[in-house]
């Protein structure tokens, strides 16, 4: 389970520093450009992959809490 963890928290780091990538790359176009459209939709997935990896970060935790008792 650590070595997932680990994956997972490698993961979640990338993902994290990808949408600030994002969110800043998108300060810099013009607002109604394709890019901005682009960059908008972009750090939305990385919402929700984010939440994703979290929410199963948490259920291998509580599983191993769970073992555990």
């Amino acid at each position: 389970m650590k070595a997932n963890s680990g994956h997972a928290e490698q993961a979640i780091e990338r993902i994290i520093e990808l949408s600030a990538k994002a969110q800043i790359t998108r300060r810099m176009v013009a607002k109604d450009s394709p890019a901005f459209h682009n960059l908008t939709g972009a750090i939305a997935a990385y919402g929700k992959a984010l939440a994703l990896l979290i929410a199963l970060q948490q259920r291998e935790e509580f599983y191993a809490i769970v073992a555990a008792a």
